[in-house]
């Protein structure tokens, strides 16, 4: 189609259907995302909060997919923005753009197959044996209550997607009503392939222009030798500075004696007593060495690991080799029963096998993966567990994702030590430098509408003693309780650890004249909506809360960030790249855990500021930020905010902003 109006007329007709105003950023990104698309070369763009970035890539890449025919992903990182997508901006914009574009734009969300019910595992009785030692009767009942409702639930939902129950349920829970890709019968031997709803997501997704999906599909679609999403050219990943984590994530597979006690179980009279025995066998003794092992990084197999390992690889294929194929006729019960014990199988042996691989290069420096032993307590049991991730994700990353489509990748926090070439080399792209063009993509900052250096004050506490390990300093809590009064409570507390924020919220509850909420007290949704809703109150947390709090208004005027948040120093995983970057080298500590800070850094930041109306401080109480050497480059990806280092230049702009 020739007739489509060119972007920016299609963004202005949006935009004044929607009801909104012209913004700057939202236009230039707009351009330049269809200019990426148009020249094949990829973007990276940082779009501050307020610049509405969402419409800035998706009305480009729509006009694109209804012009060429070509579908587009929109992926992202987290379920509440792809519930944004397709619940609220894909079905305006659809709307707004029908006349325009001469037909109405369809839309789907795609995701993995365990995020939809499983209709042949819910008609049979095919289910997970319980882990006896980890869940005890109450637990067990109450997944039998869940998995009852869930079966109630076939028949009422439409997509079968866990996402809309309407009431949570464990991931146990789940697990007895969906099948993996690797579970799965597929479509020609499973009776109920016509109505199961991940084939039906599949089916719509292939005939939208535009799919939502998540950056673990990407991962997945990325390593599967099938194809999992539709055929496309251009993929967006928002929220692209939590891609190499996800990536990670879906890469990193584990080995515990549960898991093997669990294949065992599903094989049951799949393979004969000998064979199942001598599974058990080997898991029994695979725990013993788990539970002998020192935690932390394995550099070289500990004693008697290699034959353990071996022995397990060896009797996993065993078992997986005696199952055989299935006969002709068999029941969907039983063939279900079949594929999981074989699929369960598989993986595990893949496992043990690329732990053992990794550690057949005696070279750590040519490595390509991290193997680590870790212990986890479920419910006062303890698991000894042994995974393995891969060192970096680039290269795949490279190979997959960026050799096969045009990219966008946007976030409001992309650039560390003012530009994306941190960002860019966990990617798989290549820097910058002093060549640019030759680099095979470009860099764009779209700003934001807010006035930072008029709406909000960095404050960087340089005459606090610097963070320790004997929890925090007395002079710390003085200012935390100083300026919380100041403010009037409306405190968002982000603290490093789970520990360091209930010491904080235990004494300065005593201290401060208004409620003091903590992550774990209830859900975090829960406390979130809490705390928006009265203004006085404040929450304090960890992690999610750096990036998951979205406040506007009167609610929020203060937030206080503990101690810059470095990964911790016993991180395997972290740890490992950190020394596999000054072993080529580079400059380990910088590229790996001051990068971490600095965007998580800007995330915790970016939680102060949500509408063009918002006014307050952000209060960093780590004195490193202004006296260490790296401060400088952690400050370049923070925003533009009015400085200070005079605690009583802020306690008087809250105290001001408080009573206005």
């Amino acid at each position: 189609m020739t007739d489509i109006p060119d972007v920016a007329a299609l963004l202005d007709h949006t935009v004044t259907a929607l009801g909104g105003t012209r913004r700057d950023g939202q236009v230039e990104m707009a351009t330049a995302v269809a200019a990426a698309i148009d020249d094949e070369k990829h973007l990276a763009v940082q779009a501050g909060t307020g610049t509405g970035k969402s419409l800035a890539y998706l009305v480009p890449s729509i006009r694109h997919a209804v012009e060429s025919n070509d579908t587009v992903v929109v992926s992202t990182a987290t379920i509440a923005l792809q519930r944004q997508l397709t619940e609220r901006d894909l079905p305006r914009l659809s709307t707004a753009l029908t006349t325009p574009l001469g037909r109405e734009p369809q839309f789907a969300i795609l995701k993995g197959r365990a995020n939809y019910l499983c209709l042949n595992k819910v008609h049979s009785d095919v289910a997970d044996e319980p882990e006896s030692e980890l869940f005890d009767a109450f637990e067990l009942s109450r997944t039998g209550r869940e998995v009852t409702r869930l079966r109630e639930w076939t028949s009422d939902t439409e997509t079968g997607d866990r996402d809309d129950l309407p009431q949570g349920v464990s991931d146990r829970s789940w697990r007895q009503v969906s099948v993996t890709s690797r579970e799965c019968l597929g479509a020609n031997a499973c009776p109920y392939s016509e109505d199961c709803f991940a084939e039906i997501a599949r089916r719509k997704a292939a005939a939208s222009d535009v799919i939502v999906t998540n950056h673990a599909m990407l991962a997945i679609d990325a390593m599967s030798p099938a194809t999992i999403l539709p055929e496309h050219k251009v993929v967006v990943i928002d929220e692209a500075h939590e891609l190499v984590d996800r990536i990670t994530s879906v890469t990193t597979e584990e080995i515990s004696a549960a898991n093997v006690s669990q294949v065992a179980r599903r094989l049951g009279k799949l393979v004969s007593d000998e064979t199942a025995d001598a599974l058990v066998g080997a898991g029994e003794q695979l725990g013993e060495l788990l539970e002998d092992a020192q935690n932390g990084e394995w550099i070289r197999l500990p004693g008697g690991a290699g034959e353990i390992l071996a022995s397990l690889r060896d009797r996993l294929w065993n078992a997986r080799s005696e199952i055989g194929p299935a006969k002709p006729g068999t029941d969907p019960e039983a063939a279900a029963a079949r594929q999981m014990a074989m699929s369960s199988a598989d993986s595990l042996h893949d496992t043990v096998v690329r732990v053992l691989a990794m550690f057949d290069e005696r070279d750590i420096t040519k490595r390509f993966d991290v193997v680590w032993k870790s212990v986890d307590d479920f419910r006062n049991n303890t698991r000894h567990t042994l995974r393995i991730a891969p060192l970096s994700v680039a290269g795949l990353l490279r190979t997959s994702l960026f050799t096969d489509s045009t990219v966008v990748l946007t976030s409001a926090t992309l650039t560390v030590g003012g530009n994306f070439d941190a960002l860019a080399r966990t990617w798989g792209l290549q820097p910058h430098g002093d060549d640019p063009e030759g680099a095979g993509w470009r860099g764009l900052d779209a700003g934001s509408p807010f006035d930072y250096g008029r709406s909000a004050i960095l404050y960087v506490a340089d005459r606090l003693p610097p963070p320790g390990r004997d929890g925090i300093a007395p002079a710390t809590l003085d200012q935390m309780a100083e300026m919380m009064t100041a403010a009037g409570g409306r405190t968002l507390g982000l603290f490093s650890s789970m520990r360091a924020a209930k010491e904080a919220t235990e004494k300065l509850r005593d201290r401060v004249d208004f409620p003091i909420l903590c992550q774990g007290d209830d859900a975090t949704s829960t406390l979130i909506t809490k705390f928006a809703d009265d203004e006085e109150t404040c929450l304090f947390g960890t992690l999610s809360l750096w990036q998951g709090v979205d406040v506007p208004g009167p609610s929020l005027r203060l937030v206080m960030i503990d101690r810059i948040p470095f990964p911790r120093p016993d991180d395997p995983l972290l740890s490992a790249r950190q020394r596999d970057v000054d072993a080529r080298g580079g400059n380990g500590f910088l590229t790996v855990s001051a990068n971490h800070a600095a965007l998580l850094l800007a995330q915790g930041a970016g939680r102060l500021l949500r509408s063009t109306s918002d006014r307050g401080v952000v209060a960093v109480l780590d004195p490193r930020l202004a006296t260490a050497r790296y401060g400088g480059y952690l400050m370049a990806g923070l925003p533009p905010f009015w400085k200070t280092r005079d605690p009583n230049a802020v306690v008087a702009a809250l105290a001001r902003l408080a009573s206005s």
